[in-house]
This record gives C-alpha cells, structure tokens and sequence, in this order.
C-alpha cells in the first residue's frame, strides 16, 4: 500500500536550541519537544518527571460531591450497590478498579456487565431488572451511561440511584442521575477531559479516600489496571494520562494485581511491558471474554484475590483468546478474498462485506484489518440473531458518521463517532449499501485522505544515535496518542551487509550511513524492498528507535516504517 511522508514541519529552531541547552540534549530531540508543546524548561520538567502529586482534585468535577455522598449513605445505611460496566477492557478495568476499592468497606457490593449479544452497549433494562431483583438500589455505571436517559428513568420507577462515570461526549440532555461525572460536559470545569472510563473509576474512589481519610495508597495500588485501560482505549497519553500511565506502568512491572499477573505469564514477554506490549498482549485477552463469552470473567479475573484463582480464569480466558484469533484470521482471509475475487471491489473507494456465518464478536477487529490493508472507509457485516449488523471503520480525515447518516434510509439503527461506528440492518438492503455507501464516500472524499500519512518528526544522521540520545529518548514514554513514539529520517543510508525476508513478507537487515556505525533494523510488510536494499545503491528510510530484547540481549534496532530510493 502505498504511504506518503511527511517531513518534518518546522518549528522556532531558536527555541528549540535553547531548551536544548538547558536540557543538555540534543536539539533533534530539543525540537521534537517544541513540536509538543513543550518549549520552556518547566514544561519539560513535568513531561520527563512526571509525579502523583500533579494529578487533578477529583472534586474539581463536577458532581463528584454529590456521588461520594450517595455513595457514603448506601454504605452507612448497608443498601446493596452494583458496579456497573462496559463489557471492553475500559469498562472491564473499571468495574474491577471500583469493586476491589469499594469491597474492602462494604460487604454488600456486587458487579454487572451486559450481554455484548444480549444486551448490546451501555445500561439495560435487563441489567437494571437484575438490580432489582437483587434488592440493589444504587448503580454505579462507568465506561456507559451518558445518554441513557430513558433507562435511568426506568430504574427510578424501580427506586434504583444511578451515578454516571463516563468519558464519552454527552448529547443535548444529560440522564437524571444523581451524579453525573462526565470531564465532557459543557458544564464541567474539570481540568483534563481525555481520561478513560477506568480514570473516571479511579477519580471516584481517589476522591472517597480523601473524603474519608483513607490512605492513598489504598488508591495508587490500582494504576497498573488504569494503564491497561489508558493503552487499550486507545486515550491521549498527554496531561493526567500521561502521569497514570507511567506510575501504573510502573505498577504493572514491579508488583501488578493477580490477575494482570496471570495474564502476563501468558506471554512469551521478557523485560518491562510498555504502552504496546499491553495493547497488543493484555488488551486482546481481556477483551476475548466479552467477544467469545461473557466479560464477567474478565472481571472476576481481574478482582482476584490470589494467583491460583486468577490462573484458573486466565486460562479460561486465554483459550477464549485462541478461539477469537481462529475467527479473526479466518474472517480476514475470506473477507479479503472476497474483495479481490472482483475487480470492481479492488478499485472501489469503500469496502463493504457480508457473510452471515461470521462471527459478530470480531468483525470490528477485520473492519480494521481491512482499512489497514485497502486505507478506505469500511464496512464488515454478519447476520446476528436474525438481524444484520455491523462494524464500520474510517480513514484520518473522512467522517464515517456523516456518511452512514446519508446512508440511514437503508439501516435500521447506526450510532458511533467520526472514526468508528456500529450498525444494523436488512439483509435486503446489503447490496444497497455497498452502492450507496460508495457514491457518498466517492462524493466526499478528498483523494489523499486515501494514502496513509507516516508523520516524520525529525532528520537525523544516524551518527547522532548515541546511548545518551536512547537514554533521553527512552524517557519521551510512555507512548500512545498524542504521544506517539517519534519517527525520525534518515537519507542516503547503504545496506551494512545483505537483506533477508523473514516470517510474513518482514523484512530484516542493516544499515549504516557516513560517518556512523551499523543499525539492525526490521521492516513489518517491507519484504518487497529487499532488492533495493541488495542493490547496493542509497536509499532514505523512516524509522522509530526501539529496544530489541532476544536472548537476554539488548541492543537498538530501527523499526522501519517506510524506504525510498
């Protein structure tokens, strides 16, 4: 697929020379600091040394006094509460944040986490029956609710409280909840908006601790699961983030709960995981649970109180996890079979597919697949419980939801955001669709919204990649969003030695360039560069800078992004 580059934009080099300077860094890495807003010295300080201490009052948000004291009546007056939660890796973590906290000073405390089949997304009347039944009379619902207006009505006919702690954008009308913690509301002065679910659950019992004098570290000790959620909800690592995410990273390698514990032993990982090893390692298996099974496994995984326990659900979970890999794969190669079997598809600007034996748990992991492979608007479908649904994805720029809006006609529901959406429909319409969906996205569309940008941060000579430069740049972590790991050039590099092609079509070999050393470097998807490399002429690469761990050796290695002659 093909990939543009955009170079380095610039930037006031005078200032990025004098913090340089008095940072005693490069001004490579100097100037990639300006790019991100920060630019003076304090700003600095608090990017590389983050603290505790610099996190927010969770009672700047607004509500939060009055859910800490519903929360301290139901406790006082021994009224049984559920723990409310989304059934993906935020709302997983949050449940099991708010239920460990909260258990250790009430005994009558239980959680809740829908049906993804039965039930669908955020609060059900069938979850809030379940309350009832249970004698419950207040709901604490994290990672969901924001615009559960008429079912929060329908759990006060019931005589069951809700407190709110979302993160998602409210809409006109905000539910009749006796706290709604939302950092997205218009009337909120919070002063950070970008936690996740999981931060939201963990604003709510920072801020009991501190109403009750409770010690903090009753509260820190919760941050390895606030990381999981941060990496996998794909949130800003920027502000607030950035600082839970360090010190639960920190967390997560020296002492992590028994359930992360359990699922970490599942993997081939040697030395500290990072932002990626949990989205790619940790994620994926919590969140198989809710795709395969139930996600109240990963719950009771995750609140586990001892290492046997917590193996006994990771392994249920991990055999969950193969079996969502086999439909992933599967469901991948047939769509991408479908696609090319026609030459009409190939050439299109948006993907649609449909197969009705797929399996609705993982068509939003292909939807993505997909866009990774063609880079355009796309739409996966199977039939669930007799009803068309679906999972669309979207590319940097393009608005998805404004173009399923004009596809609404044809759908029975829709709901989502600009880049991810769900929907359902009649089986009759697919074809329709398919039409459609390419007339509006053709319509719409700029045509470089279909390339995918690689956002080079910096040139560099590869002489400057020293071991203070890896040092300084090591601490640029924790990355994610907003804070991506940079992305450096380096032109007219030679191959130091022959290219190999290993595994699926990666790409393995050595660089070096005037006047500096050779760099391993590894390629993802590249393997058709291998002649050029072979060829002994110069070429330009982009590349992030990385720590390879093989055999309990550590050296530096160029992950490359893109090669050009």
């Amino acid at each position: 697929m093909q990939k543009r580059w955009v170079e380095p934009s610039e930037i006031n080099l005078e200032q990025a020379i004098a913090l340089g300077k008095e940072l005693t860094i490069s001004t490579a890495l100097s100037s990639i600091l300006v790019k991100r807003g920060v630019c003076v010295f304090e700003d600095a300080k608090f990017f590389f040394r983050p603290e505790l201490s610099h996190l927010h009052d969770p009672f700047l948000m607004k509500d939060m006094d009055k859910a800490i004291a519903r929360i301290e009546e139901a406790i006082g007056n021994n009224e049984k509460i559920v723990i409310y939660g989304d059934y993906d890796v935020d709302g997983t973590t949050a449940v099991a944040v708010a239920y460990s906290f909260f258990r250790e000073f009430h005994s009558k405390l239980v959680f809740y986490v829908p049906d993804r089949y039965k039930e669908g997304y955020g609060i059900s009347e069938q979850g809030i029956d379940w309350a009832n039944e249970n004698g419950c009379t207040l709901i604490i619902a994290l990672d969901c609710g924001i615009k559960a207006i008429d079912q929060i009505d329908y759990a006060k006919e019931k005589g069951i409280d809700f407190i709110i702690g979302d993160h998602h954008t409210p809409g006109d009308a905000l539910p009749s909840a006796v706290a709604v913690l939302d950092p997205k509301r218009r009337d909120c002065n919070y002063p950070y908006d970008e936690l996740s679910g999981c931060g939201i659950a963990f604003k709510i019992i920072h801020a009991f601790a501190i109403r009750n004098n409770i010690s903090q570290d009753a509260v820190f000790k919760y941050l390895d699961l606030v990381a999981v959620s941060i990496a996998s909800d794909i949130v800003p690592v920027t502000g607030e983030n950035r600082v839970l995410a360090h010190y639960g990273l920190k967390k997560l390698n020296s002492n992590p709960c028994f359930g992360l514990l359990a699922l970490m032993n599942l993997t081939a990982r040697k030395g500290d995981f990072t932002i990626d090893n949990v989205v790619f390692q940790i994620g994926p298996r919590i969140n198989a649970a809710g795709r395969i099974k139930h996600a109240k496994d990963a719950v009771s995984l995750l609140i586990s109180r001892s290492l046997n326990e917590a193996e006994s659900f990771s392994a249920g979970i991990d055999i969950q996890n193969t079996e969502r890999k086999g439909h992933d794969s599967r469901i991948t190669e047939q769509a991408l079979s479908m696609i090319k079997s026609k030459e009409e598809w190939i050439n299109r600007k948006t993907t649609v597919v449909y197969q009705n034996d797929w399996h609705k748990g993982v068509i939003g992991i292909v939807a993505s697949r997909l866009t990774e492979k063609y880079y355009r608007p796309t739409i996966v479908l199977t039939n669930s419980n007799g009803v068309v649904a679906g999972s669309a994805r979207s590319v940097v720029g393009y608005d998805l939801y404004e173009a399923l809006d004009a596809c609404s006609d044809l759908l029975e529901q829709f709901g989502g955001h600009k880049y991810a959406a769900g929907l359902t429909m009649r089986e009759e319409n697919i074809p329709a669709l398919q039409d459609r969906f390419e007339e509006v996205v053709s319509a719409s569309i700029l045509p470089e919204m279909l390339i995918q940008d690689i956002i080079i941060d910096q040139e560099l000579n590869l002489a400057d990649i020293d071991g203070k430069f890896c040092r300084v740049l090591k601490q640029f972590a924790p990355f994610g969003p907003m804070n991506q790991a940079p992305v450096f050039i380096s032109k007219r590099v030679k191959s130091y030695g022959s290219a190999s092609i290993v595994g699926a079509n990666h790409l393995k070999f050595s660089v070096t360039q005037e006047g500096s050393s050779s760099f391993n470097c590894i390629g993802f998807g590249l393997g058709e560069f291998a002649t050029l490399i072979n060829s002994g002429a110069p070429f330009d690469i982009c590349y992030s800078i990385e720590e390879n761990n093989w055999r309990d050796k550590v050296c530096v290695q160029l992950n490359i992004k893109g090669i050009n002659p």
